[in-house]
């Protein structure tokens, strides 16, 4: 044995290297990055085309989806104003340029523009949105499958809003009414202060306001649209003169519609229309007249009111309730046919006592 083994073997056994210091990351060479950095390269190198064609594609595909959207919504833009200029150069009368409204079909247009706007640039976009992840690749059936289940799933959860939102844009599509009209939804009446494409606001004759949905109206009358029938109903006795009555009432009609606001309010001349019903005591006596949209109540007070003076100032008495007297002679008493209560009402009267039974005698033994 050679002296350095004796010394090895008096030392004891050599200790083992740490886990530190057998797995230390060795420090990578020039060399190394020169190789990462070729492949790398070479991979752009390869790749590059692919980049720059799927960029122009995406590109174009933008540039042509911005370029129709602006091309159809100027077209929308384009189509609502030449309807505009049409349906304001059709009218012809002065009662037809009295019924269009400028203001209200304005408004009209912009709702019916700001709907097709919307929805053309919702399909534009779309589809160009499904383009670009086409072309990076994207595989567009799984997203179309579940577009269609949740389209479905919120057609039937929400049946309620769309049926909504589509007969709203009917309605406004319809020119069914618009702001300031006084409609009649059934569900609810007042005057329009609001339009929306789910809901309408009306404002009640208290001063609530009512919010009705689109959807929930089946009907509706529209008390502001052309124009309105102010009736009045005169009660005049049944001997009265017929003709006498007429030129009284003719009277009050002319008078009426040559002053200030009313010729404006009336749009037709008052008129008799006759005898409406014939009683053993009185006759009722029919006048209309063609007003303003939402002013026939105004008209008929007014009407009431001056037919009541014009009668006075003829002598022509307006009759209703109680039958008045004819000719100066005073009206017959209503309780002169009325019999007077019998004496054998009262069970405590002699009449009474005496025609009461007698009551039968006990007889004892």
């Amino acid at each position: 044995m050679s002296l350095s083994a004796a010394v090895r073997m008096a030392a004891g056994p050599s200790p083992s290297p740490t886990p530190s210091e057998s797995t230390t990351t060795p420090v990578p060479s020039l060399q190394d990055a020169q190789e990462h950095a070729t492949n790398a390269a070479g991979w752009v190198e390869e790749n590059w085309s692919t980049w720059l064609a799927i960029g122009l594609r995406v590109l174009v595909i933008v540039v042509i989806a911005a370029v129709l959207r602006a091309v159809v919504r100027r077209a929308i833009t384009k189509l609502i104003e030449r309807m505009n200029r049409r349906t304001g150069s059709s009218g012809g009368t002065a009662l037809s340029g009295l019924l269009v409204n400028a203001e209200r079909r304005r408004q009209r247009s912009e709702a019916i523009g700001s709907v097709l706007r919307s929805v053309a640039s919702f399909l534009v976009l779309g589809t160009a949105a499904l383009m670009i992840l086409g072309t990076f690749q994207i595989n567009l059936a799984p997203l179309l499958a579940s577009a269609g289940v949740a389209g479905v799933a919120i057609g039937f959860g929400a049946r309620n809003l769309v049926t909504d939102f589509l007969s709203g844009v009917f309605m406004i599509l319809e020119d069914q009414y618009g702001v300031g009209d006084s409609i009649d939804a059934g569900v609810a009446s007042g005057e329009v202060i609001e339009v929306g494409l789910r809901v309408t606001k009306l404002r009640g004759v208290d001063g609530e306001i009512w919010y009705v949905r689109n959807g929930e109206v089946k009907r509706i009358g529209n008390l502001s649209q052309g124009w309105s029938t102010a009736g009045v109903d005169v009660t005049v006795r049944s001997d009265e003169n017929l003709d006498k009555v007429k030129d009284a009432l003719a009277a009050v009609g002319e008078r009426m519609s040559k002053e200030e606001p009313w010729n404006e309010m009336l749009w037709g001349p008052i008129e008799v229309l006759g005898l409406d019903s014939v009683l053993l005591d009185s006759m009722v006596v029919r006048v209309s007249a063609k007003t303003m949209p939402g002013k026939a109540l105004t008209v008929e007070r007014e009407l009431r009111w001056r037919i009541k003076r014009g009668f006075d100032e003829v002598g022509i008495a307006i009759v209703g309730g109680a039958t008045l007297p004819v000719d100066g002679v005073p009206a017959a008493d209503p309780t002169a046919g009325v019999a007077a209560p019998s004496a054998y009402a009262s069970t405590v009267s002699p009449q009474s006592v005496a025609a009461s039974p007698i009551p039968p005698t006990s007889t004892t033994k």
